[in-house]
């Protein structure tokens, strides 16, 4: 089994944000891999990746870093791939990561969830795979069923709570 997607972080203190994601794609049952890689500290290695990914069959990117967080526009300045940047709340509540990420110059773009967005990354790239795969395209829209299904049952339950001037 050969990855199609890449889970890349700065560092694994990442993990307990990134893990919503791996838990999305294992639910979806896409074949993904999860790496740690730094812009700062490893450059050499994050360029090998991004130049290799494609190479290998990966089809989307998720890399997730806080503070400077220039992971993810390194990534994509060196693939075609899409990449879908995590900002990390590590310090300055991860406006400093947001910031770095979604700020691209021209013909560099990263698509950037919300800070520790994790799972919105994995449903955009989910999104992105199901454009070519109708397995994975119906496993999507049972998902967003589902998500329908959750806020109707919270409202059949909220109809069950009651105050003397509750209306409804």
């Amino acid at each position: 089994m050969n990855p199609i997607v890449s889970i890349i972080m700065g560092s694994t203190s990442d993990l307990p944000v990134m893990e919503k994601a791996a838990q999305l794609l294992n639910d979806f049952e896409i074949p993904f891999e999860m790496n740690a890689l730094s812009a700062h500290r490893t450059p050499e290695e994050v360029e090998h990746f991004a130049k290799n990914a494609e190479g290998r069959g990966v089809k989307v990117i998720i890399a997730a870093a806080g503070m400077a967080a220039h992971l993810p526009g390194v990534i994509a300045a060196s693939t075609p791939l899409p990449v879908i940047g995590v900002p990390i709340d590590s310090t300055l509540d991860g406006m400093d990561a947001l910031l770095a990420i979604v700020q691209m110059p021209p013909g560099i773009p990263v698509a950037t969830v919300g800070i520790n967005g994790a799972l919105n990354a994995a449903i955009l790239a989910v999104q992105m795979l199901s454009l070519e795969d109708k397995r994975i395209a119906e496993r999507l829209k049972t998902y967003k069923k589902g998500l329908a299904k959750k806020i109707v049952d919270a409202n059949e339950k909220l109809a069950q709570v009651k105050y003397p001037f509750k209306t409804n």
